[in-house]
Parts: structure tokens; sequence; C-alpha cells
């Protein structure tokens, strides 16, 4: 198949666009036509591989996406039935993430755009899964209050059209999903730690133990949960130190208790005071159940409507990064071939 020309004749509705996703254990490649319509979305999980470490080990995950990755973007455009030459673009994770697992991604993308004489633009990877919801959501349009929630992040945003943000807060310390993980491997949890926290609570009693609720009160949107990983930590050794049985249950429901209830209740502070009736959730603790309703009862409180991915858009993915990359690509944004690995990439960083 011929190459298409440009995309000037349909404004992009038409555009396909390859993703491809290396940031951590997920090898991802995804097709996405026109920014909102998925053709194909491939994931190879490591998961069962890291759970034997009690936790990602990057070397590890880097060898892996080595392994996976042309088999994974083969299937992607297979399943889309797209040949190569029909690509408009290719966009990639570049950050942030694991160096040497970026890395692979960052070069497969390359190697490709520069084979196929096809444009590559680099994707900031939380800024990919706010798209997530574009493509679940297609009629949702800004403005709107996003807030961010993963294992390495916690953002809230406020968004007047899409690619322009505007950070209201974020994490000062832990992130969200990082204080879940650390606290599941002290209470002797597998691997992913968050999801089993969220099961183990729904057995618990979240009232019975007083977790602090970070900067709750601050005359601020910034998040802080190292305190409550600290305060949670010593809870579980001074009950071991005693020989005392811990209540696992009522430890998962009070930790989520706490970390929902902030989060929550500044997201819906934020959107009040910019005067949004639109909130969306995205990121891997974005399918936390909890979170999503006790966000959607506080916000709905206030007349506002909660938006949020399908749990597979919320875990990490190709075709949030193809989508965010389609709005880049529209508005004639391309990364140069100089474009690295930025591990520590974060929201407002200048786009590469």
């Amino acid at each position: 198949m011929a190459r298409r020309q440009g995309i000037s004749n349909t404004l992009g509705q038409d555009a396909l666009i390859l993703g491809i996703e290396t940031s951590c254990d997920e090898t991802a490649a995804s097709v996405v036509q026109g920014g909102r319509k998925i053709l194909s979305n491939v994931i190879a999980s490591q998961v069962d591989l890291h759970r034997l470490y009690g936790g990602v080990v990057p070397e590890i995950a880097s060898r892996k996406h080595i392994e996976l990755i042309m088999p994974v973007v083969d299937l992607a455009l297979q399943e889309a039935d797209v040949e190569l030459e029909a690509l408009d673009a290719i966009a990639v994770t570049y950050g942030p993430g694991l160096v040497g697992a970026l890395l692979v991604g960052l070069s497969t993308a390359k190697a490709m755009a520069l084979a196929l004489d096809c444009p590559l633009v680099g994707v900031n990877h939380i800024e990919g899964h706010i798209y997530a919801n574009v493509l679940e959501h297609p009629t949702v349009e800004p403005p709107l209050v996003c807030l961010t929630v993963s294992g390495g992040h916690t953002d809230l945003l406020y968004i007047d059209t899409y690619g322009d943000y505007e950070i209201l807060g974020r994490t000062r310390d832990d992130a969200a999903g990082e204080a879940f993980d650390k606290i599941a491997r002290v209470l002797g949890l597998d691997y992913p730690g968050g999801p089993e926290i969220a099961r183990l609570a729904t057995g618990g009693n979240p009232e019975a133990i007083d977790f602090p609720r970070g900067l709750m009160q601050a005359d601020t949107y910034d998040f802080s949960f190292s305190g409550l990983k600290t305060a949670a930590i010593n809870y579980v050794h001074t009950i071991r130190q005693r020989g005392d049985e811990l209540n696992t249950p009522d430890i998962a429901a009070s930790l989520q208790a706490a970390i929902v209830d902030v989060l929550a209740q500044k997201t819906v502070a934020a959107a009040k005071a910019y005067g949004v009736k639109t909130i969306l959730l995205s990121g891997g603790v974005g399918a936390n159940e909890a979170l999503r309703n006790e966000l959607t009862k506080t916000a709905g409180c206030l007349g506002m409507k909660v938006y949020y991915p399908s749990k597979v858009l919320c875990t990490d993915n190709a075709a949030m990064i193809a989508c965010a990359g389609h709005y880049r690509f529209i508005r004639g944004e391309r990364s140069p071939w100089s474009l690295n690995a930025a591990p520590q990439l974060r929201l407002g960083d200048p786009v590469a």
C-alpha cells in the first residue's frame, strides 16, 4: 500500500498512528485511527515474571522488552489490518519510566520511523494516561480538572484545551500508588501491591485505624503520602513486636480510605474553585473501585460528572500513547532524531 501524503484533507480524522509503550514492565503497541478509534491494543505483561522478586527488576524488564517488542508491534499491525506504509506517524513514550525499558521502545520507534520516512512523536507517559479518557469518552471536552494517579505519580491538573495543562498540585514525596505498593510489601502481599490492598480492603473496616491524611487541611492542592506510609509501616511493626495478630483487612481498608479521602476531596475542591463540572480520573490507581466511587459521590453532590477509563486503559498501554501522539501530530509537532529517554520527565516539562 502506498503511503498517504499528509492529513490536511481530513484534519487528522483518518490519521493512523502506531503507539509504542515500554516505560516499565508492559510491552505494548497499538494502532489508533483519528485519535479516537482503537484498531488494536496489544499488551504483553511481565507481572508474573517480576512477582517472583516482589517488584520490577529494571534489567530483567529491559531484556524482556527486547524479546517482545517486535512480536508485539507485528501483532498490533496484524490485528489492525494496517500495513506499515499506511502509518501517518509513530508515537512513543520517552519518559518517565525505567531508562533501559524506555530506550527499547524509543529505539524501535526511531528505527521504524526512519526506515519508513515517517514522523516520530515523543509522548509523556503521564500525558498518555490523560488521553485514555479521550479514547473511552470521545464526547468529553475541556475545560476540566484531571487527577492522574499511578505508582510513581500523583498530579492534579486543570485542562483548558487538550495539550494545554496547568499543574494545580502534585505529590511532594511518595505517590499514592507507591504508598500502596510499599505498605503491601511490608504486609507480605504479592506484587503488584495496590490491587492486593484493594482486594483485602473489601473485607475490612475503613475506620478501624486512624491513619493520617497528609495536607488534607492545607491551603494547597499538593499531596503528601510519606507520612501515611511511615505511620502504616510503624503500626504494622508495633503489632508484630507485641506478638499480636495483624488484622490485614482492617489495615488495608483504613490505608485505602486515607488515600482515597485526600485524593477525592482535593480534586473536587479544585474543580469547584475553577468552576468546572467535569472531572477526569486516570492512571493505574484510577482502576481502584473505592477511589472511583468516592470521587463520583463527592463530585456528584456538587453536580459534577466524573469520567474514568475501563481498567485495561487505566494500566500502561499503547493506545493512550497513540491517542496523545495523534493530537500532537495534527498540531504539527514532531520529535527530532536526537530524542532521548527522560526517566524523570514530569508533566509541564518542555515537550521533546
